[in-house]
This record gives structure tokens, C-alpha cells and sequence, in this order.
């Protein structure tokens, strides 16, 4: 049967909230592997060039019989990389946990995926403690995170203009405005009601506070 959404941990701030489920294709990127090792949970596939992944786990990768080796010396992140085969293998909605928190690049650069995917017509959420971060182009979308009332909730342009962007639901609400990327778009804040975010014309990336 196939599986309904792509899962990869990287090696980042880890969500004990947000663990696969059974209907996951579960990637393990690099160092990711080791938090799945820990729990005793057997991903689908691994990708990395292992240089974050501790010595003593290389036996256990070795052993697996879906692996791919990447070079050290590469464009792509070890992320980037897990998120093109999901796209590859036809997942359109990613959770990507291990994203946030230790490096600030990396951290980065995991944001930087999300454009990625929804520029490929596919969703994605970055999980780590203390937040979470999506994307969404030329579309809407919902939240309502359990006992998220009075919980801040970031609205970014990732582009140099977003067009038709509508907030509801939110403390401070919006209706059909431009934000630039330089605008300030932060802690507004859940009012224990659905938030339906809307951009018309470009892509906002969506910080929340778990």
C-alpha cells in the first residue's frame, strides 16, 4: 500500500511530538538517523555524506539496503537532497522534523526547502521545540494547533512583493494587502479560532509557537 506523506528527520532540534507515522515513508537525512536509532525506528530510505552521523552508527547504515551516498563536496544540503527524492518518489506533502535550532544556516537553509516545495506544488512543515514553520504559495491555508490561544504566529513574504494577503482568525487581522520582504510581519497572535492565511499572488513562509 502506498504511503500517504514523506517524513525526514534531519539532525537538528528534534520534536518528540511530531514522531512518523505508520502511513510515513520515512527518510532519514545524515545525522537524522541517529534520533530514529534511538527510538527504534526503521527508516525507508537514509541519504547523507554522514560527516553529522556518530562513527559507532555507521555499521547499522551500512546495513540497511536503501542508502545513498552523497559527496561531502555538493550544492545540495543533506535535507535538500531527502525532500528531491519525496518529490521524486511523487510525495506532494512533507514533515520535516530535525529542521530547526543548532546551526543558524542550516536552520536557514531548511526554510530556503520550503519555497522549494511549494514552488514543486508540494507542502511541507518544518517541526523543532519550540516552533514550527511552513509555506504557501498562491494559496490558502489553515492552522489550528491545539491550545495555540495567545500563541504568537509570524507572516513573512519570501519573495520581494506578496499580493492578496488576507489574514483571519488572528489577533491582528488583514484583508487583501501587499507585504514586502522587508516587511515586519511578526507575533500576531492565535485567538483560539481556526487562522485562514491567503496570499493571492507569491509565497509567505508561517513561523508559529508550539
Amino acid at each position: 500500500m502506498r504511503k500517504t506523506r514523506c517524513y525526514i528527520v534531519g539532525a537538528g532540534e528534534f520534536d518528540e511530538s511530531a514522531l512518523p507515522q505508520s502511513d510515513d515513508y520515512i527518510i532519514a537525512a545524515d545525522g537524522g538517523f541517529s534520533y530514529l536509532h534511538e527510538r527504534g525506528i526503521e527508516p525507508d530510505l537514509i541519504v547523507g555524506d554522514f560527516d553529522s552521523l556518530p562513527v559507532k552508527l555507521m555499521e547499522v547504515v551500512n546495513r540497511h539496503p536503501n542508502v545513498i551516498r552523497a559527496l561531502s563536496e555538493k550544492d545540495d544540503t543533506d535535507m535538500l537532497l531527502a525532500v528531491r527524492e519525496g518529490l521524486q518518489l511523487g510525495y506532494k506533502v512533507f514533515t520535516i522534523n530535525g529542521a530547526l535550532g543548532g546551526k543558524l544556516d542550516q536552520s536557514y537553509a531548511n526554510i530556503q526547502i520550503l519555497t522549494f516545495l511549494a514552488d514543486n506544488a508540494a507542502t511541507g512543515t518544518l517541526h523543532g521545540k519550540m516552533s514550527c514553520v511552513t509555506a504557501t504559495k498562491n494559496s490558502s491555508i489553515e492552522l489550528n494547533p491545539d491550545n495555540s490561544r495567545g500563541k504568537s504566529i509570524s507572516v513573512f513574504s519570501a519573495e520581494k512583493q506578496a499580493h492578496g494577503v488576507t489574514l483571519s482568525g488572528l489577533l491582528y487581522p488583514l484583508d487583501n494587502a501587499t507585504i514586502t520582504n522587508y516587511y515586519p510581519g511578526v507575533s500576531n497572535e492565535f485567538t483560539g479560532n481556526p487562522a485562514i492565511i491567503t496570499v493571492t499572488d507569491g509565497t509567505l513562509i508561517i513561523i508559529w509557537e508550539k
